[in-house]
């Protein structure tokens, strides 16, 4: 798959440094694959939740943190939307709408 913008992991990571090796896990995964509907997300992240408008939430470190992308399966592109803690999670209202 193709990610769009690389920048908003390292920034994250950078303030919260646990959380380097599980976004950078994440990337190498993401980047290697070829998923073609959601299900092939979930081969890859049996975490992984579809929260609508083609935006997926991925738990990263356990759960510490939770990673929004929007995954565009015609054209292989993922565009991370949010990166934060699950209490800054918690406060988005709607994850469809980021």
């Amino acid at each position: 798959m193709r990610i769009i913008k690389r920048k908003p992991l390292v920034d994250f990571y950078e303030r919260h440094t646990d959380a380097k090796a599980p976004l950078e896990e994440w990337y190498t995964k993401t980047k290697k694959v070829e998923w073609s509907h959601f299900s092939d997300v979930r081969k890859t992240f049996n975490s992984v939740d579809s929260v609508g408008n083609d935006n997926y939430v991925f738990n990263i470190k356990g759960n510490t943190y939770r990673l929004i992308a929007r995954i565009l399966f015609k054209v292989k592109t993922v565009y991370i939307r949010f990166i934060g803690t699950h209490q800054e999670y918690d406060e988005i209202d709607d994850c469809s709408k980021i």
